[in-house]
């Protein structure tokens, strides 16, 4: 069953070739028009403002603004039904699978996005949308209330890809849009902003001790005071990182010694 009218569809990718795939299998079907696509968290909330989409391609992971947020801010001005597109299976699919019409693990083929679209079609057509609507919006207050954390990360590297304990990671910093995790000897880039790390992270466990660093409390070893009521912070193998004068309070209320 599809719908009479014409679906206004806003895609949302930080990835451009991502942006022009949707857009190509989109291209040939005349009960979707394509109101926009965006690159980042901000634009795609000005876009659903302005435009007001009856369905979102909707990126998970981008950096400062994620899919979370613009799904937050779509609360104010209607929400449209969201076909999530993501690289990885840690943001809790299973979930997603309730909340949206469908989600698209990257890559996918064309079999598998025009039956995300069919659902959507489905949906719009017989005015089950509002029911998805409350469905989404119910399980981002449960988000925002449960203080849940993620305990393994999927990580792709040397062409295979693998579980990776949080427990198991040292430290990470930042480089650019990414995050790069210290595993022993080993390290790990993640296509991942290092607000959107942080958030993923228990904050006792992995307290932040500077714009660019996140450690993991049961790796520290020592505190060495330093420059400019600054410390040195010692790893147990022996890695050095410095800690920020704006982290220094919490860092120590997590030690259980004011510095």
């Amino acid at each position: 069953m599809t719908s009479s009218k014409t679906i206004r569809a806003l895609i949302v990718d930080d990835e451009p070739l991502a942006r022009r795939r949707i857009r190509r299998m989109l291209a040939h079907d005349p009960e979707v028009a394509i109101v926009g696509d965006c690159s980042n968290g901000k634009e795609a909330i000005a876009a659903i403002k302005s435009e007001s989409p009856d369905l979102i391609f909707l990126d998970v992971q981008m950096p400062e603004v994620d899919g979370f947020d613009v799904l937050a801010a779509a609360q104010t001005s209607g929400m449209p039904l969201v076909i999530f597109v993501t690289a990885y299976d840690q943001y809790a699919l299973r979930a997603f699978e309730v909340a949206a019409v469908d989600y698209l693990v990257k890559p996918f083929d064309r079999r598998r996005f025009e039956g995300a679209l069919e659902r959507a079609k489905s949906r719009l057509a017989s005015g089950r949308e509002s029911d998805v609507n409350q469905q989404t919006l119910a399980l981002l207050a449960e988000l925002k209330a449960q203080s849940n954390h993620v305990e393994r990360l999927v990580i792709k590297a040397g062409g295979r890809a693998f579980f990776l304990k949080t427990d198991e990671i040292d430290w990470i910093e930042a480089e650019g849009k990414y995050v790069r995790l210290h595993v022993g000897k080993e390290s790990y880039l993640l296509r991942e902003a290092m607000g959107s790390m942080e958030s993923q992270l228990d904050p006792k466990k992995f307290p932040r001790i500077h714009r660019s660093t996140i450690v993991n409390i049961e790796r520290v070893r020592e505190l060495q005071p330093w420059f400019h009521n600054e410390y040195r912070v010692i790893l147990k193998d022996g890695t050095e990182l410095m800690l920020s004068r704006s982290c220094r309070k919490r860092l120590g209320e997590l030690l259980g010694s004011a510095l």
